[in-house]
């Protein structure tokens, strides 16, 4: 089998584009959230978690509940969730921190 590289003089052709009518050229559309959209969205998500965890102690301070078991899930869950975010947002600061320092 001849090798598609190698022209008819026998030297080595450059590799060439893919055309755009070709669906491997195309780039893949996006069409998932940008980081700020998602950033966001998840700082209402820990934020609503919160306030969840916070009425149920309170409807349990008060006596309209006795469920201990439900708020105290609805806690640590607010409470794991908090966490992962500060935790990103330490590797955020360290990152911009990384960049800050770069030597352009």
């Amino acid at each position: 089998m001849a090798d598609p590289t190698i022209g008819a003089a026998g030297l080595i052709r450059p590799i060439q584009p893919l055309s755009p009518t070709t669906p491997a050229a195309r780039p893949a559309e996006s069409t998932g959230k940008d980081f700020k959209s998602y950033l966001l969205e998840s700082l209402d998500k820990v934020n609503q978690l919160q306030h969840e965890a916070d009425a149920g102690v309170q409807r349990l301070m008060t006596g309209e509940s006795d469920n201990v078991a439900e708020v105290f899930a609805a806690s640590r869950k607010a409470g794991v969730a908090f966490d992962l975010l500060m935790e990103i947002r330490n590797k955020l600061m360290d990152a911009y921190t990384e960049l800050k320092q770069m030597r352009v």
